[in-house]
């Protein structure tokens, strides 16, 4: 009776352990994909043009500021326009400082500067890398008269790796709008 116990305890563990190899799961990355953007001219009343992706909706204020709310990636992109009158060391000063605000959480900060002499559009592009709060930051102006600052910013904590692709995307669009940027006259 001894040996039938352990004989049928013996059966029972072969039986449940018998299965298949446990084998881990490969590492993997959600991946998001955006549709191709495409642009169409901005419409507001204010002093400036760019060319706008389709995906934004666009919120314009009084004093010509801007949120291009992009719903699908969860961010938006602030702009904020001001007159030049004999303050432009001060607003050049301001846009920069706000830039580097976020050196605290960001791994890396990236200056391209920006020029386009012929439309008389110069600027700056801040690409921010790491948990900072904005992944973007820029400013241009004629020198003269405009000036206009922006900010990327989306609406969760910042998670560098879970929000790369949308702001890949989004800094593509940046570029855009300053690359196209005209002045109305």
């Amino acid at each position: 009776m001894k040996y039938k116990g352990c004989f049928l305890l013996g059966i029972w563990i072969m039986l449940v352990s018998c299965k298949d190899d446990i084998l881990p799961k490969p590492k993997a990355m959600l991946r998001l994909d955006y549709p191709e953007a495409t642009y169409k001219a901005s419409t507001t009343d204010c002093d400036y043009t760019f060319d706008l992706n389709t995906l934004a909706t666009i919120k314009e204020n009084r004093d010509c500021s801007l949120v291009l709310d992009y719903p699908m990636m969860s961010g938006s992109v602030y702009i904020t326009y001001k007159p030049v009158d004999d303050n432009l060391k001060i607003l050049l000063t301001d846009a920069q400082k706000l830039s580097y605000e976020h050196v605290v959480k960001a791994d890396n900060i990236v200056e391209q500067p920006f020029v386009n002499p012929g439309d008389k559009v110069y600027g700056m592009f801040y690409e921010v890398s790491g948990n900072a709060a904005s992944q973007s930051q820029f400013y241009v102006t004629d020198s003269t008269n405009h000036f206009i600052t922006g900010s990327l910013y989306f609406y969760a904590k910042p998670n560098y790796d879970s929000i790369l692709p949308a702001a890949v995307y989004l800094q593509k669009d940046i570029r855009r709008i300053m690359e196209s940027l005209r002045w109305k006259e």
